[in-house]
This record gives C-alpha cells, sequence and structure tokens, in this order.
C-alpha cells in the first residue's frame, strides 16, 4: 500500500515539473492583473513542456525598445492575452526586423521564421504590447 502512495506522489511530483503554457484568456500576474503578454526563456519540441524556465510579464501599454540585459536574445516562446497584440523586434531600439503577435499561444519561437534562413528563437531585443 505505501508503495502505491509513493508511486501516486511521484506521478504527481513529476508531471508538476512540466511546464504547461497559460491560457491566453486568463493571463494575469500574481495581483491578479490582467497581462498582455508572457515572455518564456524556455520552449520544447512537446508543447505541453513548453513555456518553461523564467518570465517576464509584459502589461498593456508596455513599451521597451531596449530588452533588460538579461532578457535580451532570450526568449523561446511566449503567450499573448485574449484581445492583444505583441510587437517584437530582432534588434534594440525598435531596429531590425518586425514581427506583430497575435492572441495565443506560441510554444516554439523556433518554429516562427525570421527571414529565409532564420527564425525568432532567442532573437528578441524590444517590444510594445497593446489591448
Amino acid at each position: 500500500m505505501k508503495f502505491i502512495a509513493v508511486l501516486v506522489l511521484c506521478a504527481f511530483y513529476f508531471a508538476g515539473l512540466q511546464a504547461q503554457c497559460p491560457d491566453p484568456a486568463l493571463l494575469k500576474d500574481n495581483n491578479g492583473t490582467k497581462l498582455c503578454a508572457r515572455l518564456f526563456e524556455d520552449s520544447h519540441y512537446y508543447n505541453e513542456q513548453s513555456c518553461g524556465g523564467k518570465s517576464l510579464d509584459v502589461y498593456k501599454g508596455d513599451d521597451c525598445p531596449i530588452m533588460p540585459v538579461w532578457w535580451n536574445n532570450r526568449v523561446s516562446s511566449l503567450v499573448v492575452s485574449k484581445f492583444c497584440s505583441l510587437t517584437v523586434w530582432s534588434r534594440t531600439k525598435k531596429e531590425g526586423k518586425r514581427r506583430k503577435f497575435s492572441a495565443g499561444v506560441v510554444h516554439r519561437l523556433k518554429d516562427v521564421g525570421q527571414g529565409l534562413f532564420s527564425n525568432w528563437n532567442n532573437d528578441i531585443s524590444g517590444y510594445f504590447c497593446e489591448c
């Protein structure tokens, strides 16, 4: 009986280690304030394991032409809240390539093309979010 209880507890523990992208319609910070978007440093081949690692909360109207050093070129997955859009740039000061993400989940920025030979994985250096 103890063995079964241990197995059940282990299953819950390891299930909690898997990241899961939040629902765009329910995207809020820890205080319950609605977010415009949330950026994540990790992604994974399996969608249910994306949106992991550290995250950066983006609020309505946030305009960040220069990402903080620890976030520059580190975003691998993202979630944009319902009725919002997130515009990103590949270089600081809103220069370089630009892409607009509408409401929804992007599990792997590696799958989002940026020109002929590149993608948006670890290539966001600035953003603007509006709702």
